[in-house]
């Protein structure tokens, strides 16, 4: 039974109902994971791709056109099939993206460390964070506002520092990037389990991006501290 028909064997939750709401949102939680784990590959995948044909990085315009405009189509279709699709078109080309980034790294002294360690480091925070709201249940929920002013403060000054070439405003969006994506684990995880989010295709979108800033700022902090930004 395919992940989308799955819904249709387990009632509908209500306040009456705890058993039904329980269903609901393990099958969110279980849904989310798998297909977060195949997003994760296929964007492995690409991003391999990327690198081993050298294809250069397409730009800030193109890589934010790509990124908003499939997010777009994701949440648009979030109810049906075609935004199964769009999910891995989104993180396929976030993969893509990620390619040129990669060789820069790899092409520096000391790169392919710094690269292994921002790798280890994300997956031990993703785990570490989902883990704790998993196993905690805490309520994250009133993190959500400062959660959207951070990261509208944060896209806004990472714009500036790059068409105003300032390194340690650079710098400084990365750090809060990494806080902020941590936070937007923790607030995510709890929704799903509150059942403040009960569609599985925007709860991966919404942990697969966090990881990725998460993964390429980090890269941007340990690259500068290894000397090699």
């Amino acid at each position: 039974m395919s992940m989308l028909n799955q819904s249709r064997a387990i009632p509908a939750p209500t306040a009456n109902n705890p058993l039904a709401a329980a269903l609901a949102t393990n099958k969110v939680i279980r849904n989310t994971y798998m297909l977060l784990s195949m997003t994760l590959v296929f964007s492995a995948v690409t991003a391999a791709a990327s690198m081993a044909l050298k294809l250069p990085h397409p730009g800030l315009i193109i890589t934010l056109a790509g990124y908003f405009g499939l997010l777009f189509l994701t949440a648009k279709f979030r109810d049906s099939g075609l935004g199964i699709l769009f999910v891995f078109a989104l993180t396929g080309f976030m993969g893509y993206t990620l390619g040129p980034i990669l060789n820069a790294y790899l092409g520096l002294p000391n790169g392919a460390q710094t690269v292994m360690t921002a790798m280890g480091a994300t997956g031990a925070i993703f785990l570490g964070l989902s883990g704790y709201a998993l196993t905690s249940r805490k309520n994250f929920s009133f993190m959500g506002g400062f959660l959207m002013v951070g990261i509208l403060v944060a896209f806004l000054a990472g714009l500036g520092a790059i068409f105003f070439e300032l390194p340690g405003l650079s710098l400084a969006v990365s750090a809060m990037f990494v806080l902020l994506m941590s936070g937007l684990i923790l607030y995510e995880t709890s929704n799903i389990i509150h059942g403040g989010e009960t569609n599985y295709i925007m709860a991966t979108v919404t942990l697969f991006v966090s990881i990725f800033n998460l993964f390429t700022s980090l890269l941007h902090l340990l690259g500068f501290a290894g000397g090699n930004d």
